[in-house]
């Protein structure tokens, strides 16, 4: 996952917009914590085009997130 720079989002920058989110999360809920973390709207985009809607963990949230690009 690539950020508006181009570079690729680290599983550490994602979990700094997701900071403070309780798993499992919804994925409404993880795309408004990264808001409410004022994330770029690429990586808004990228958690709302996830596939399913529930996450146990932020490693199956990552796992989700290399499936999409």
């Amino acid at each position: 996952m690539a950020d508006q720079s181009g570079k690729k989002l680290s599983p550490i920058q994602m979990q700094k917009y997701l900071k403070g989110s309780k798993y499992p999360a919804s994925k409404d809920a993880l795309v408004q914590r990264a808001q409410e973390n004022q994330a770029p709207s690429d990586v808004i985009g990228k958690l709302k085009s996830l596939p399913g809607s529930q996450y146990e963990s932020p490693a199956s949230l990552m796992k989700a997130l290399g499936q999409t690009e």
